[in-house]
């Protein structure tokens, strides 16, 4: 993946899968990959939504899972300098914000939520 072009969103909001694509021969290496990805998360909030919808096919991989990880990796190669930072702003407020989306997702039609968290201006969950 290193003389890949990168790209400016990791996955396409209007993803549609192919689920007669071929299933994966061998899909530790998907499985591998995937959770190097989950760990990732911890600093790159960006990434979160995309690292769950390919989290789902950990044990049922098509080739086009592949092909969406793979995008997620060129994303991630275009924003490397990206990253969460903590600066002191001389004060502990805590402030949360809530999204949700009912049944947006055009894969599963399942509802989608998300939430942020800030102590004294940083993001923290």
């Amino acid at each position: 993946m290193l003389y890949t072009k990168p790209i400016v969103i990791p996955i396409d909001n209007k993803l549609t899968l192919n689920f007669s694509s071929k299933p994966l021969v061998s899909y530790t290496y998907y499985q591998k990959i995937v959770g190097k990805l989950i760990y990732l998360t911890i600093t790159r909030s960006d990434i979160t939504f995309a690292i769950s919808l390919v989290s789902g096919y950990m044990h049922a991989t098509i080739v086009q899972h592949l092909g969406m990880v793979k995008c997620i990796l060129r994303y991630l190669k275009g924003t490397i300098g990206r990253c969460i930072v903590m600066i002191r702003n001389g004060h502990n407020n805590i402030m949360g914000y809530v999204d949700s989306d009912w049944t947006g997702n055009s894969l599963d039609r399942r509802s989608t939520t998300s939430y942020c968290m800030f102590i004294g201006g940083d993001l923290v969950s």
